[in-house]
Order: structure tokens, then sequence, then C-alpha cells
């Protein structure tokens, strides 16, 4: 190959990643317009319709919330008494214990007085060993499912097993629902009865003020790469979940906090074991199971129902997050491929799947690549102004567009960091992030795409804070170091 091939080569691919910044940004800019409709008319509807009354007149359905667990000694006696103060008519509570080697399930016996009880099971989804079942004696809806370790899709799985009920909300153990978060996401069920599931909005919980199980005070996390995490969510939840949502295109589903139609899911198989994105996978199996029987569904998001999570506050625990986040989306639509331009599937297959196939599945490839060769180009030759400033517009100055929009469509909305200085922090971050935390988050989701052909299949669990403020590493070695002393005191003894 001649230099000349060589440069006409690199000149062809920096121009077709031009083409891709271009197409990917506009997608953006598109559901953000989406997401400014849809939002402007579900608060209309939302003060013309009281969900209080909407439930007394149609009659609440009883929900199971689902709370997969592992070793989450830190959080899980706050996550169960934020679940008590739920305002929900009927509800039970299911904390799965996924075979945790910490102390998390002598501290829920022991804080919510947990007894032995049978409890006959509903359904027969493969799961792991369950080697007891447990209730409160002071909380008759708390129950807790002691099993074999088989990862969150199996306890998820074990859960729906035991559920009595016609709804389940699966959620992270490290999650606070907001008190009427049951009563807002179950609105699509109640006005339209082909709705199968409904996915809620997160939120970072990191640095505010946990109460009661609650949060009762919303501040902006002080670390910087925690707030970049803030801006990315506004993004993906407004921009992307609801601008997908009224376009009918719901692919995506957070496992922190969603709600499902208990006998759909069982009949689709229940949540996939091989996978390390269950919660797209699901969804995306939910789709491919309705359409291909012909079943009337309905799968949409739901803006103002709220859970707080906790974000990774260290380079590694994001690293490892997005990695994951990355294998479970690349399985996911490999595993259901069939869907692409399936004119069977509609708009999900001529829509959605293929945006999330080849600019989402495929991005982080042509990113990295991108980059890499823009500063080959810039450093070894003399590239054309109108190239450099193309790539600039393109992938810098349209993404500060695109993240203002998104903090547009927050303070226009729910305004949940009402301070004049967080807004200004949410506009500095919008500007910052394009330079340097945006192609760091590249380069872990190229890592992911690597994992997944490599065919990794660790969880990657993050190293978190709880919601008392303590880093989980930290506690540890404070156990371990008043461990130490107490050994060397009773040897000096």
């Amino acid at each position: 190959m001649t230099n000349e091939q060589a440069w006409w080569i690199l000149n062809s691919f920096n121009y077709a990643v031009l083409a891709y910044f271009f197409l990917l940004n506009t997608t953006y800019l598109a559901t953000s317009i989406f997401a400014f409709v849809g939002l402007r008319r579900y608060s209309r509807r939302l003060k013309a319709l009281d969900i209080e009354s909407l439930i007394t007149s149609t009659g609440a359905p009883a929900i199971t919330v689902i709370a997969p667990a592992f070793n989450e000694e830190l959080t899980c006696v706050t996550t169960v008494k934020s679940l008590l103060e739920l305002r929900y008519p009927d509800y039970e509570i299911m904390i799965v214990n996924d075979g945790s080697t910490d102390e998390m399930l002598p501290r829920l016996k022991a804080a919510f007085e947990l007894v032995r009880v049978p409890r006959a099971d509903t359904a027969n989804i493969p799961t792991m060993q369950i080697r007891g079942i447990y209730r409160s004696e002071r909380y008759e809806n708390l129950w807790v499912v002691d099993k074999e370790n088989g990862g969150k899709a199996d306890s998820l799985n074990a859960g729906i097993n035991f559920c009595r009920t016609s709804l389940f909300c699966s959620m992270d153990a490290d999650c606070l629902l907001e008190r009427d978060a049951l009563t807002r996401i179950v609105r699509p069920f109640l006005e339209n009865s082909d709705t199968i599931a409904a996915g809620g909005l997160i939120r970072i919980a990191n640095d505010s003020v946990i109460a009661g199980g609650r949060v009762a005070e919303v501040r902006f996390p002080r670390k910087w790469l925690v707030g970049f995490q803030v801006l990315e969510y506004l993004r993906a939840f407004f921009s992307g979940r609801m601008g997908w949502d009224v376009l009918g295109v719901t692919l995506v589903i957070s496992g922190a906090f969603g709600l499902y139609k208990r006998s759909v899911v069982v009949d689709a198989g229940g949540y996939s074991t091989s996978t390390v994105g269950e919660d797209m996978e699901l969804v995306v199996r939910l789709h491919r199971h309705c359409r291909t029987n012909d079943i009337p569904y309905e799968i949409g998001f739901v803006a103002d129902p709220i859970a707080w999570t906790q974000a990774p506050e260290t380079i590694r625990g994001l690293a490892r997050q997005r990695d994951r986040w990355q294998r479970g989306l690349m399985e996911s639509l490999s595993n259901h491929r069939g869907i692409l331009f399936n004119p069977k599937f509609g708009k999900i297959g001529f829509l959605g799947f293929p945006y999330f196939y080849f600019l989402e599945m495929m991005g982080p490839v042509i990113e990295f690549g991108g980059y890499i060769t823009f500063l080959a180009v810039v450093f070894l030759a003399t590239p054309p102004v109108i190239y450099v400033l193309a790539f600039l517009a393109v992938s810098i100055v349209y993404g500060i567009v695109l993240s203002v929009s998104s903090v547009a469509l927050e303070e226009l909305s729910y305004r949940r960091y009402p301070k004049s200085g967080d807004l200004v922090r949410l506009l500095l971050f919008s500007i910052f992030e394009n330079f340097g935390y945006r192609q760091m988050i590249t380069v872990f989701r190229f890592k992911g795409v690597i994992s997944s052909l490599f065919r990794v299949t660790e969880w990657g669990k993050a190293d978190r804070t709880g919601f008392d403020g303590v880093c989980q590493r930290e506690n540890d070695r404070k156990r371990v170091a008043r461990s130490m002393k107490m050994k060397i005191s009773e040897a000096a003894r």
C-alpha cells in the first residue's frame, strides 16, 4: 500500500466519523424536540388528572417490589425503610438475598424481626437453590428470599417465582424510591390494559441529604465525576427515554426502576441469566414475544416517578459500570438482531433497533478510532481547515448544544436542582464534558466492546458509597483494622 492510498483511507475514515457524529447528535436533537413536546403534553395531563382519584376509581392493582441484593449491608436497611414508606394501597416488598457474604441478611433479620416461613411458588422459572424465605413480624408486607448466588437476573426470577401479584416492580437494592413512585408509575397500566411494562426516571443521590429512608434535600454532587454523571442521566432520560417514548419506541427500561405485567414476563421466560444487561434484554424480548405472538401491548416511559441511585465516585468504578453497560447492550442487540429491519416489528425494527444497533452499539469503536485518526491527521499532516472546523463543530459544539438542551428540559419540567448555583454548574458541566469526560467514557465503552468480543462475563461491581456517606471500600478497611486491633489486644493479654 502506497502512502497516498494510506492517507486516502485515513481521510475517508475521518469523514465517515464526521458523518457518524452528525447523525448521532442529530438523532439526539430530534429526540430532545420530541421529549419537549412529550413533557409539555404530560404536564398538562397531570394538571387535569388526580392520580389518587384514578387509583381509587379503577382499583389499585397489587404490586410486588422485587429488589435483588448482593452484599448490600451498607444500604439494605435504609432501602427497606424507604420502601415501607411508599404511598400505595396494596403492595409487598420482596428482598432477594443473592447469597451475600457480608452482614446484609443478619442486619435485615435484626432490623425487621424476620422469621422463617413457608411460601408457595407461583411460577417455575429455573433459578439457583432457595435456602429459605423470611417474613417480618413487624411488617406483614415485607419478605426476604434467601438463595444461592446466581446473579441479578437469577434473583429477579426467584422473586417472580414467589410473586403473587399481577404486577411487579424491579429495582436495585441500593436505590431509594420516592414515596409516590408506585402511584405514578402504575398510571399507564390503569389507562391502557395493553400496557405490559413502564420505566421510571433515575436520578443521582450522591451528596443529597437522606433522612427517614428518603431524599430529604436534593444537593448537587460535590465531586466533578458525579456531576458529569448527573448531566448524563438528564440527557439519557429527558432527551433520550422521553423522546423515544413519544415515538412509541421504548427499548430500554432501567433495571433500577421498572414496572412489569408478571404474566407476560413469565410467558416470555423471565430474565435472561446469560447477559449482564438483563434489563434491556428483557424489554427487547418482550417486544419480540408480543410481536411474534400477535399480542397487543404497550411499553413506555413515565417521567415523574423517581428512583434515586448512587453513581460511582471513582474512575475505576465508573469504568467498570460503563464496560458492563456496553457489554449488556451488545449482548441484547446481538441476541435479537432478527428484529433489525424486520417489517413485523414496525417502528421498533426500522427506527429504534437500528439506532441502538449502529449508533450506540458500534459507536465506541467509531468514536475511539475517530479521535485517534483526528489526532494523527492534525499532528502528522496539515489537515484542511474546513475538516478541523467540521470535526469540532459536530463532535464538540453540537454536543454542548445537546447537553444544554437537556438542562433546559430539566429546568422547564421538574427542576430538582432549584438553586441558581446548581443551574450554573449544570451549564458549565455541559461545556466541559466535551473536553475529556466524554472521551474518557468512549474509552470505557470501547473496552466494553473488547470485553464482549472476548466473552467476559464478570459483573464488574463498582465500589459505591452508602447512603450514610461511607465508602464501602473504606468501611471494609476500617472493619479489618478494628479486627486486627482486637486480635493484637487479645494476644497482648
